[in-house]
């Protein structure tokens, strides 16, 4: 993503959240660390494959893709309690993920769009917005759009995905690790 002004990007903090948020001059902090990655807790990375997120085990020979995150800048129209309202990207190429209902159900997506522009919308934008939630070390991401819905993931090589069935067969937790 972009720099922004003559300050390096970094992702450290974000309203309501010590670890991300937007720069004194108002603009946001984007990391372009190439240490931005998520994982679950079966130590499985996404990777772009085609035109979707596949988990695959962790390794040297695996490169995951560089997560990006900002903060949505209106979360008092949202759900309060919830967790913080973000968009999810990912770099190089510039995606983000977003939810939409296919076949009546909802699902998972990626969108080639600049996450800059999400976050500078005049309002949310819930098809790509995530309440993130962390407990410890691990964090959940739940559908705006579709509340209940969370991103999952599952077997080795299949693609990142959304469920409502939290802790039956698909892993809603992930470890989101933000590089310097």
């Amino acid at each position: 993503l972009e720099n922004l002004g003559n300050d390096k990007p970094t992702m450290e903090n974000y309203p309501g959240d010590t670890r991300f948020g937007a720069m004194s001059s108002g603009h946001p902090r984007i990391s372009s660390s190439p240490s931005n990655t998520v994982s679950d807790l079966n130590q499985q990375v996404w990777i772009l494959r085609g035109q979707s997120l596949v988990a695959v085990p962790q390794n040297n020979n695996v490169t995951p893709v560089t997560i990006a995150v900002l903060p949505c800048k209106y979360p008092e129209s949202l759900e309060q309690g919830k967790g913080i309202p973000i968009y999810l990207g990912i770099q190089n190429p510039d995606k983000c993920l977003f939810c939409e209902e296919v076949d009546g159900q909802p699902a998972l997506q990626l969108k080639e769009e600049n996450i800059l522009d999400l976050y500078n919308n005049p309002e949310p934008v819930k098809p790509f917005l995530f309440y993130h939630t962390q407990t410890g070390t691990t964090s959940t991401f739940e559908s705006v759009a579709f509340p209940g819905s969370f991103i999952a993931s599952s077997k080795n090589g299949q693609p990142i995905f959304l469920t409502s069935e939290q802790g039956k067969y698909h892993n809603i937790n992930f470890n989101l690790v933000l590089g310097p």
